[in-house]
């Protein structure tokens, strides 16, 4: 009774990385080292990746240990077994329109469960910084939530200021011939902390022609969520529109 005891009083967090190795590899270090400080974790794949997962690694690769499981939740995207990283701007836009109601089924099933089973209910989540639709579940929840960026800090920063590239007038190119006349090598002297930085240095999805490109428009309402990650009212406004 005793290790029943401790177990249900674990932190539970539910670690859920954006469905790409270079998110899946951080966030799974993470996990990791919750999980040596003594969390219970529930990581969330999803679907396809963690067919992929098991493809390459065994099928009984990520049975995982009592206070350390694997959870999977539908990508929204056709199915498909090719053996490969999902189209990047087609995957943003599904996991944005789709992946919450299954993450909320998730976590109503996961704090059902504690009720009958050796494992504490769910106490926070820390999801990728590109999966903010999880904050309106953390909420429903009552729990808090952690934005887990998984680029380097350059890329962090220049991310955060898409916004003031493009009021600038820097982005979207205005045709292919600002590829090579120079344009993209113009130094950016606004970006706290990283000086001498040029166009060419920031994340790619800037260095279009398109006004309405998709990634330009996915990075603005991300990065705006992370500053806001708090406001729970907003965010759910932000949905309903």
């Amino acid at each position: 009774m005793g290790s029943i005891s401790t177990e249900l009083k674990k932190p539970h967090a539910v670690c859920i990385p954006y469905p790409a190795q270079g998110h899946i590899n951080p966030m799974l270090k993470l996990a990791k080292i919750l999980h040596h400080k003594g969390f219970h974790i529930t990581f969330v794949n999803t679907e396809f990746n963690h067919r992929r997962l098991l493809k390459s690694r065994g099928p009984h690769s990520l049975d995982g240990l009592s206070s350390f499981r694997f959870e999977t939740i539908p990508d929204g995207l056709p199915t498909c077994d090719a053996d490969a990283t999902q189209d990047i701007p087609s995957l943003c836009k599904s996991t944005t329109e789709t992946c919450l109601g299954p993450f909320r089924d998730l976590l109503a099933k996961l704090n059902e469960t504690s009720n009958t089973s050796n494992e504490p209910p769910v106490t926070c989540i820390v999801s990728d910084g590109v999966m903010s639709f999880t904050l309106a579940a953390a909420q429903e929840i009552g729990v808090p939530e952690v934005l887990f960026w998984t680029t380097s800090a350059c890329g962090f920063l220049g991310y955060m200021h898409y916004s003031t590239v493009i009021e600038k007038g820097y982005a979207p190119l205005k045709d292919e011939s600002y590829f090579t006349n120079g344009h993209v090598e113009k130094p950016l002297d606004f970006i706290p902390g990283m000086k001498d930085v040029r166009l060419r240095d920031l994340p790619s999805f800037l260095r279009t022609t398109n006004p309405d490109e998709y990634m330009i428009k996915f990075v603005l309402k991300e990065t705006e969520r992370a500053r806001n990650a708090r406001d729970y009212p907003k965010y759910i406004r932000d949905t309903r529109e």
